[in-house]
């Protein structure tokens, strides 16, 4: 009994904590808006693309070294600089409306994503892990992801009106408001974290002291994911679940316009997705139970959903597609859970953010193939074509030998990945 009762208090402060934080992370006003102020400042098309371009990249290139750092220092402290530097990039873009404010700002921006991930997951895993309670993880992201739509939503509600009342000043003066509430939740996070002895490796490879700090925590990470073969499976499979059907979220506006519905029409269609998506992130629990060929049928049904909802090329088709990524949220949380499960080190922030930085590499390939095959087919086929990774994959978990289990408080496949 006096185990149940410090540890409910601590579960619910801790899944409280994550909510609110996800939520206010994502209550970015400038979200829906900010390519507005760029054209309206003056940038060509060009230069917002090359923007882009360099939010992506200060992510990829800090993704890794950010999840090290997080080992080494504080995982808290990172989540805590994150909305920060967020906030000061936001406030830069009102202050200073100019290419290189913009410029500045997406580096912060990318920077902040950079420290987050890995950091918040590592976070979570340690603290349910530390009250024995690893096995309601997949609960806590899930509702965690559908706590982020929700800040996208309301930030996409509330745009409109604060815009209207105050212009471009106003919706950056709440979102850096969003990003310093974020801040100042984070503080409230547990962490404790008990230090491994020197020498220590669950993967075999020899790790230095820690006494290395940041270094230590990269070269521990990287040596886990490298010399268990169950780490980098779990690692591998969290791009080639995520990647794909991330990247084609930023095209469903084409593909609703597609079939034929006025503009006005475009972003009820995008709310079946939305709805789809939440409903995905909350069925975590449940999709825990799937073995790898239960995973495999997710993903083969969620492929076939997509193809089927884009190729229709019309708006009945998008219940589909709001089913198909519904699948997708499900099986994404899912590989995190699995990846997580697998790290027994001390280095997990690392290992996550290897996974991080390939998920936004392969989405980048995303959108280049994306690119091409719409230009040369329209953006139907090219959603159908971006599913077939899945059915490679779905394939591959299908023919695996059946998966072990350990527990972990909740039974969970002990080979599921790629590898």
């Amino acid at each position: 009994m006096l185990i149940v009762s410090v540890r409910v208090p601590a579960e619910r402060r801790l899944a409280a904590t994550l909510y609110a934080y996800a939520f206010l992370t994502d209550l970015v006003l400038l979200y829906p808006v900010y390519a507005l102020l760029f054209a309206d400042t003056g940038l060509s098309v060009g230069q917002i693309s090359s923007l882009f371009v360099l939010w992506s990249a200060a992510g990829i290139l800090l993704e890794v070294p950010s999840g090290a750092w997080a080992d080494a220092v504080s995982r808290r402290l990172l989540l805590c600089l994150a909305p920060l530097l967020a906030a000061a990039g936001f406030a830069l873009w009102v202050l200073v409306p100019s290419y290189p404010a913009f410029a500045v700002g997406f580096l912060l921006w990318g920077a902040g994503g950079a420290l987050r991930s890995g950091a918040l997951e590592a976070l979570v895993w340690t603290e349910l892990d530390r009250l024995g309670a690893a096995g309601r993880y997949a609960r806590l992201t899930g509702r965690a992801k559908t706590a982020e739509l929700l800040g996208v939503v309301a930030a996409m509600g509330l745009a409109a009106p604060v815009l209207a009342l105050g212009g471009y000043p106003a919706v950056g003066v709440a979102s850096v408001a969003a990003c310093l509430a974020a801040a100042a939740v984070a503080t409230r996070f547990p962490e404790h974290r008990a230090p491994e002895p020197p020498g220590h490796d669950p993967a075999g490879a020899a790790q230095p002291d820690p006494d290395e700090g940041w270094w230590a925590s990269l070269r521990g990470g990287l040596a886990e994911a490298r010399a268990d073969r169950s780490v980098r499976a779990a690692l591998l499979l969290v791009p080639a679940v995520a990647a794909v059907w991330g990247g084609l979220d930023e095209y469903t506006p084409l593909l609703a316009r597609d079939t034929g519905i006025p503009a006005s029409g475009v972003p009820l269609l995008l709310l079946l997705i939305w709805a789809g998506t939440t409903v995905g992130g909350l069925l975590a629990p449940a999709g825990e139970r799937l073995t790898d060929r239960g995973f495999a049928a997710l993903l083969a049904g969620a492929a076939a959903a997509l193809a089927v909802g884009a190729l229709l090329r019309h708006p009945a088709g998008f219940v589909l597609v709001g089913v198909a990524f519904a699948a997708f949220q499900l099986a994404t949380v899912l590989a995190d859970v699995r990846l997580q499960a697998r790290i027994s080190g001390p280095d997990r922030a690392t290992v996550t953010s290897v996974a991080g930085m390939a998920t936004d590499l392969t989405i980048i390939a995303v959108y280049a193939g994306y690119g091409v095959v719409a230009g040369m087919a329209g953006n139907a086929v090219a959603f159908a074509v971006a599913v077939l990774p899945y059915l490679l994959l779905a394939g591959r978990l299908a023919t695996r030998r059946p998966a072990r289990r350990v527990r972990s408080n909740r039974s969970l496949p002990e080979n599921s990945g790629v590898s």
